[in-house]
C-alpha cells in the first residue's frame, strides 16, 4: 500500500503567510480611516436631530459639528473641509476630505470621503 502524503509544505505556508500577513497589514491601515468616516457621518447624523439647528447660523452648525468630531478623536476633517448651505427650509451640510496614509515606502493608501446631511425643520 502506498501512503501519499497531503498537506502544505513549509515554503508554502511561508508564502501563504506573508500574503495573508500583507492584507492584515493594508486592514490596519484602512480601517481606521473608515472608522472615523462612519464618525464624520454620525456627528451629522446627531447634528440633524438637534432641536433648533435650522435657527442657528452656518459658522455655530460648523462650530456644533466639531464638538461632536473631537469626541471621536477624528481630526482628518478640517475647517474647509466642511461646507454650510442655505436651502429652503433649512441647511445643507456637506463634508468632503481626503486621508492619505504610508503604506510601504512610498506607496499610500488614499480615501476620498463625501458625507451630506439635510438639515430641516421638523414641524
Amino acid at each position: 500500500m502506498k501512503r501519499t502524503q497531503s498537506g502544505i509544505t513549509l515554503i508554502g505556508f511561508i508564502v501563504v503567510l506573508a500574503v495573508v500577513g500583507v492584507f492584515v497589514y493594508m486592514g490596519i491601515k484602512v480601517v481606521p480611516m473608515y472608522t472615523e468616516f462612519f464618525a464624520v457621518k454620525k456627528a451629522l447624523s446627531q447634528l440633524s436631530e438637534e432641536p433648533g439647528i435650522t435657527r442657528e447660523d452656518p459658522a455655530r452648525i460648523k462650530e456644533l459639528f466639531f464638538r461632536r468630531l473631537d469626541i471621536s478623536y477624528a481630526d482628518s476633517v478640517k475647517k474647509n473641509n466642511v461646507n454650510v448651505l442655505r436651502r429652503d427650509a433649512g441647511f445643507l451640510v456637506t463634508v468632503n476630505y481626503e486621508v492619505r496614509r504610508p503604506l510601504i515606502s512610498n506607496i499610500d493608501v488614499v480615501g476620498r470621503f463625501n458625507a451630506e446631511q439635510s438639515l430641516s425643520r421638523s414641524e
